[in-house]
């Protein structure tokens, strides 16, 4: 696994979006002279949303040129790539893109930025995807689908050349599945058997499986109906206490159970991962 460093900023930040495209390709003049070296921390605290801000713009500014094909991920971190994305299209910085959007919240945003909407059917090939993720481990090995949208993120990225994680530090774990359930989306079907099923498998031991409620865009508690994806499937949230020893193995034994759509498991699809944390912005590949 390769390790790289930005360059950071000291400079008083009064919002970040004056940051955040500094820290990319594309530059800000009125900033670049408040750069210096990576030996250096930012030198303010800055709220979790602005460093999600900031990984976001990065991502789009270092990895999406025009006339690609752009992969749209779903999530509050997610949510800034589409902004960025939206920005330099208005500009004119970049042209001729088309992107696919993982959700039904990423498309209403994506057009209301007048970002150009394709799909799959028509465009089976994505130059770079850009996502969060809920965990990821060492191995660059990820839980998402906190937000629900599990299946269409993962039907997406895999066709992509490059997939993109952008993530805060609070993110980075030693080994999945304590830090964060990982999501199952399964048929409304015999659910309750499906959910004992996937609790059951050998490489699950030790998991409590819990239906989610409420808004599927969230796993807390927040409604007593049963919550549904976009896809009109239920989401099983599989809570562990110890770290899941073997991914790999769980994504496949969860894949092959009848009636399980898809997990949240994203293993060995991750080409580099930019985390925003006190140190500045680092990137995993």
């Amino acid at each position: 696994m390769r390790y790289s460093f930005a360059i950071f900023a000291t400079a008083t930040l009064s919002t970040v979006s004056a940051f955040a495209p500094s820290l990319g390709v594309r530059t800000n003049p009125t900033f670049t002279k408040s750069l210096i070296s990576s030996s250096t921390k930012i030198q303010m605290a800055l709220t979790q949303d602005e460093l999600k801000k900031m990984v976001g713009y990065k991502a789009v500014d270092d990895y999406v040129k025009s006339s690609m094909v752009v992969g749209l991920g779903t999530g509050s971190t997610a949510y800034f790539a589409v902004e960025r994305l939206g920005e330099l299209l208005k500009s004119g910085e970049l042209t001729d893109i088309v992107a696919i959007p993982t959700s039904v919240r990423t498309k209403e945003q994506a057009e209301s930025l007048g970002i150009p909407l394709v799909t799959l059917d028509t465009h089976s090939k994505l130059d770079v995807a850009i996502d969060g993720a809920d965990e990821v481990d060492p191995d660059l090995n990820l839980v998402k689908g906190g937000g629900g949208a599990l299946l269409r993120e993962k039907m997406v990225e895999v066709c992509a050349d490059k997939f993109i994680v952008i993530v805060d530090e609070s993110k980075i774990c030693d080994g999945l599945g304590p830090g964060f359930p990982i999501p199952v989306e399964i048929t409304p079907f015999c659910h309750e058997h499906t959910l004992r099923t996937v609790g059951a498998l050998p490489s699950c031991a030790g998991c409590n499986p819990v239906l989610r409620l409420g808004s599927s865009s969230n796993n807390q508690v927040d409604g007593e109906e049963i919550a549904v994806t976009d896809n009109g499937n239920y989401i099983v949230d599989l809570h562990f206490t110890e770290p899941i020893k073997d991914a790999p193995k769980m994504a496949a034994e969860i894949k092959g159970t009848v009636g399980v759509v898809d997990h949240g498991l994203f293993c060995g699809l991750t080409t580099a991962v930019i985390i925003a944390g006190s140190d500045g912005i680092s990137v995993r590949e």
